[in-house]
């Protein structure tokens, strides 16, 4: 994805995205933010996963518009922090949710699955499960979200921005339908860390552990 479409897709079209789901309602908020990267099913079985309860602090990296995060927050009762480059998409999820968003370094990478677990393994993640992303999301989700792509369609067409979004939009939905690219569901949770034994001391097991989740894009291997 070149600099310019990723701030077409999540900078003009997010701001947008919010601008549409004001003028048509809070119930199209959560779908509209979590077009093109998550459905219901998805996110049931991610939080199922990390069995995600009320207080839970939740961290959404490469939050988006926040969808996913203010789903599981509706639903679970978690704290979300959300974690997103591009500044306008940040914007559009406190104006939609209201989370903490924090603004990182910028960038796109599409590993192979190969190069996802070594990613993992690498960072001291062990997985537990995964799978290719489940169903596809309900009539009426799908209503929802296409109402608000319709309206920012009907407000921006005309507009460069939009058009370079589109363009981007159509190029990965061919590389999904031709399987160049595909959704994994992964739970993965940290290694135990390996304490040193004290020799003047009984020998103690310490575990630690932190559930994460991801949905990630990746080519298939």
């Amino acid at each position: 994805m070149t600099a310019l479409a990723m701030v077409a897709e999540f900078d003009d079209v997010a701001g947008w995205t919010a601008d549409a789901v004001e003028l048509l309602g809070e119930r199209h908020a959560v779908p509209a933010a979590c077009r093109g990267s998550a459905s219901p099913a998805a996110l049931a079985w991610l939080a199922e996963a990390c069995e995600l309860a009320p207080g839970m602090r939740l961290l959404d990296v490469g939050a988006g518009v926040g969808g996913p995060a203010a789903w599981a927050a509706e639903r679970f009762g978690v704290r979300p922090i959300l974690i997103e480059p591009m500044p306008a998409a940040g914007r559009a999820a406190a104006r939609l949710f209201g989370p903490q968003v924090l603004q990182v370094p910028d960038g796109n990478h599409f590993p192979t699955c190969r190069e996802l677990d070594a990613l993992l393994e690498g960072a001291g993640f062990e997985v537990l499960e995964q799978l290719d992303q489940p169903g596809r999301a309900p009539l009426s989700w799908s209503r929802r979200a296409d109402q608000v792509a319709a309206l920012v369609a009907r407000r921006h067409r005309a507009d460069p921005a939009y058009a370079l979004a589109a363009r981007q939009g159509e190029r990965f939905a061919r590389l999904f339908a031709t399987g160049q690219i595909a959704v994994r569901l992964i739970h993965a949770v940290s290694r135990p860390a390996v304490q040193p034994m004290e020799e003047t001391c009984a020998p103690r097991t310490v575990r630690t552990s932190s559930c994460t989740s991801s949905t990630s894009r990746s080519r298939r291997s």
